[in-house]
């Protein structure tokens, strides 16, 4: 299989139908928040694989993943019911929209999109700076982390799927309290693109993850 090999230190539940995997890091991998691998697995003598994007805000010895479960999936549900010390091969890391603890962050998730919006707004409240994460989901996942961002002074605002009027006006509130990133699916970061440009803002000048 190609990739390198990486043993799974342990698997949790962070949601509903969601789970954290958290892998050790192998030698000379040096990825930050924001950047995505290429997962290979071997269930059932098929290989399969999908890309992630990080959701831990370091990868000193280990680094994590944030895997939602598609029940009808042949890979996510593998993921979850791993125990740890199983093997998975990795490719990366990859990306360029990345956080280097410069800034303050404002970070807009939708979905997914949480594990690399909360990973950048731990690494900018690690490196001193403020964070602002506006999430975007019906069954919120990385509560506690959430919790413990709010608690350590950032502003957290989760919103229901249905409340867009809300997230255009929370996008609009903080546009300019940081480096603005929005992580998730087609239509959610279109509309936070749209939403930057109503409140006259630039979208180009954010970060965005279009997850597809």
């Amino acid at each position: 299989m190609e990739g390198t090999p990486v043993t799974v230190a342990s698997v949790s539940e962070v949601g509903p139908g969601t789970v954290a995997l958290e892998l050790e890091t192998p030698a000379d991998f040096d990825a930050k928040p924001g950047q995505f691998v290429l997962l290979r697995a071997e269930p059932d003598d098929e290989v399969l694989s999908r890309h992630y994007t990080l959701s831990s805000s370091s990868v000193e010895e280990t680094f994590e993943l944030t895997v939602g479960i598609d029940p009808d999936g042949n890979l996510s549900p593998w993921l979850a019911d791993l125990e740890g010390g199983e093997t998975v091969h990795i490719e990366g890391p990859f990306g360029r929209i990345t956080y280097a603890g410069e800034d303050d962050v404002v970070a807009v998730a939708g979905g997914p999109g949480v594990g690399p919006a909360v990973a950048i707004a731990e690494a900018a409240h690690d490196a001193g700076h403020d964070a602002v994460v506006i999430y975007q989901d019906d069954e919120p996942a990385h509560e506690d982390r959430l919790e413990a961002l709010e608690d350590a002074g950032a502003t957290v605002t989760v919103l229901d799927e249905s409340a867009d009027e809300d997230l255009a006006d929370a996008v609009a509130t903080h546009r300019e309290d940081g480096q603005l990133y929005a992580f998730g699916f087609d239509d959610f970061v279109t509309f936070v693109a749209d939403a930057i440009d109503d409140a006259g803002g630039d979208p180009d000048e954010a970060l965005i993850e279009n997850f597809g």
